[in-house]
């Protein structure tokens, strides 16, 4: 089984590179936990994708801390890696999105996989789950869940994937951009619409099959033919699996997580997860250091 962590980001609204913040007892990355969490639930390949200029650091830094038995591969998510017969003259400075970032690990992945993003903390129970999930179903999708009202910052607005759910079926996600907490209800203040706070939110948990690689490369070539997309969008995991889901390609459970998530959307946000890791670690769920 494989993790697969997103680490391209830009942590615009975090102020830094909040994927290397040092935020554990010991100085270590979020990133670090999930890792440590995954291994310990029997996953024996970790994925990192990344900007090009931080593979050398990232692969360095992992190599000397990861059990020997587990494979790491550090992939730089490239504006230029793009569909065979396709090509891109245009400018962008954005990377293509998370369904691109998935993709850039096509070559490396042949089995079920974990997609998390490296800078949200995600729970020890959540990769328990998954991995139960992988080894008792050999085609079906899966989203872990959290519950939205403990999904939100204290610090400001946030984007979550607000899902709609049969049983222990996925039917839908949709982003909401704009969630707040308003008194008893939480309000999405771009529509106005309104959530009670007990829906499941996606936050970007996904055990995906490699059938999605090849979805992504029908997506991505379709989206290159669209000028305006190119100038101003991104291709997102949740949309590629919706599709999947709509074109009865796959069918997606959602199980709720049974974790505790947390993030640091804002740099007010770090506190609490610092002291989060540490009292964690210090009611023995991690050792200190991580890794011995």
């Amino acid at each position: 089984m494989t993790l697969l962590l997103m680490a391209a980001g830009s942590g615009s609204r975090y102020g830094k590179l909040k994927q290397f913040d040092e935020l554990g007892p010991k100085e270590e990355f979020l990133m670090e936990f999930a890792i440590y969490d995954a291994i310990k639930n029997d996953f024996s390949q970790i994925v990192v994708i990344t900007k090009a200029a931080n593979v050398t650091f990232l692969n360095d830094y992992l190599s000397a801390r990861l059990p020997k038995n587990i494979r790491l591969d550090v992939l730089a998510q490239e504006i230029t890696d793009l569909p065979s017969g396709v090509t891109f003259t245009g400018e962008r400075k954005k990377p293509w999105g998370t369904a691109h970032a998935v993709w850039t690990a096509r070559n490396v992945i042949n089995g079920p996989f974990v997609v998390i993003n490296a800078d949200d903390f995600y729970g020890q129970s959540a990769y328990k789950r998954a991995a139960d999930f992988m080894k008792s179903n050999e085609n079906d999708y899966c989203l872990l869940g959290y519950t939205l009202k403990d999904t939100l910052s204290e610090h400001g607005s946030v984007s979550r994937g607000v899902c709609k759910v049969s049983g222990d079926n996925l039917l839908s996600v949709e982003e909401r951009l704009k969630l707040i907490q308003k008194g008893d209800v939480v309000l999405d203040e771009d529509t106005g619409l309104e959530f009670s706070g007990e829906e499941q939110a996606s936050m970007n948990f996904w055990v995906c099959r490699p059938s999605i690689f090849d979805k992504i490369e029908s997506e991505f070539r379709i989206f290159l033919k669209d000028e305006d997309r190119i100038a101003n969008s991104e291709l997102y995991i949740p949309l590629m699996i919706q599709e999947m889901l709509q074109g009865k390609e796959i069918n997606v459970k959602c199980i709720p997580s049974g974790s505790e998530w947390f993030g640091v959307t804002y740099a007010s946000d770090k506190e609490k997860a610092m002291g989060s890791l540490l009292k964690k670690t210090k009611e023995g769920q991690y050792t200190s250091p991580l890794w011995n």
